[in-house]
């Protein structure tokens, strides 16, 4: 876990030199980059090779990241409720399948309850 915060720790650095280029277009930019590197990921997968996979799949890692951070300014989410919220979701549906029970079902259950915490935000 140290190496993803030293990881992280260094995309906030990054992130602050980002948005002083005029090539950069806010999450759009990180986002445009996730789709390349998931085709070189899946360009890697049947080469076989270890080291260039593993780091496309870092590639992956910092621009996701870097769509965390871009993300936070822009719509005001915040990193540590994601990784709550996929620490939870990801809990039942593992602990679910484990006690017999159906993904999908659960699945289902989620999203109708992320539908009720959205209704209230938007009533409140």
């Amino acid at each position: 876990m140290r190496d993803l915060k030293s990881l992280l720790d260094i995309a906030k650095r990054k992130y602050v030199y980002d948005q002083t280029n005029s090539w950069y277009s806010g999450s759009e930019t990180y986002l445009s980059a996730l789709k390349d590197e998931l085709a070189e990921v899946l360009e890697e997968i049947p080469k076989q090779r270890i080291c260039h996979l593993e780091d496309e799949l870092g590639d992956i890692l910092w621009n996701y990241l870097n769509i965390i951070l871009a993300l936070e300014k822009e719509s005001g989410i915040d990193m540590h409720s994601i990784f709550n919220r996929a620490v939870k979701k990801y809990e039942q549906r593992v602990s679910t399948i484990e006690q017999g029970g159906s993904w999908l079902g659960v699945k289902e259950k989620q999203k109708k309850m992320l539908e009720e915490e959205q209704s209230k935000v938007k009533k409140g």
